[in-house]
């Protein structure tokens, strides 16, 4: 069976009370950034008014939430494991922001680096057990500002323009929604492929 589509923004939020249906749990994997880099883009995120930033960890999305039945969570871990197995560790360069305005109101850090290879690693986290469609192309980024008023939006577009860094991606980690809405770490995958 195929992963289910929760939303068509593809984005990870904290909805209390959201109705999952019964004998399933809904997934995220990610690639999550490092500290402090991870701390900075929570402080952005609360200074931009974005309630999720307390709430959802920093990170690139390689699959967003997906609803999936219980019984196959054993089928999708040793999925998950396999993919890590087969790719290797990768660095990647966030510089500056972009948006994805008028068609969504996020504005986020670019993934200048690594952007081929988070490709690569998010089309075989959705194939398999977790093979689903996306609303939209996938574009590898860190969102900064999610559904703000628009000016919060220009603040932290302006205010990050200039930001570069850079890190090593040694593993991703899948992400379970709880009953109250929040997101708890699953389990995390190191990456041991052999480097091309």
């Amino acid at each position: 069976m195929t992963g289910r589509p929760l939303r068509a923004d593809d984005t990870f939020v904290h909805r209390p009370g959201t109705a999952i249906s019964a004998g399933t749990s809904v997934l995220g994997v990610v690639v999550a950034l490092p500290e402090p880099l991870a701390q900075l883009m929570i402080e952005w995120r609360g200074k931009c008014g974005d309630p999720q930033a307390s709430l959802v960890p920093p990170h690139v999305t390689l699959l967003p939430p997906t609803e999936v039945p219980i019984g196959e969570r054993p089928a999708i871990r040793m999925h998950l494991e396999q993919v890590a197995a087969t790719h290797p560790p990768f660095d990647v360069h966030l510089t500056g922001t972009g948006t994805f305005r008028p068609v969504s109101e996020v504005v986020f850090l670019t993934v200048a680096r690594g952007g081929v290879d988070c490709e690569l690693l998010a089309g075989a986290v959705r194939s398999g057990p977790l093979t689903r469609s996306l609303s939209f192309p996938y574009h590898p980024h860190v969102t900064v500002a999610h559904d703000v008023p628009s000016e919060m939006l220009d603040m932290a577009a302006e205010g990050l323009a200039d930001l570069h860094r850079e890190f090593r991606v040694e593993s991703f980690t899948e992400f379970e929604q709880l009953p109250d809405g929040a997101w708890a770490v699953a389990a995390e995958y190191r990456l041991s492929g052999t480097p091309r």
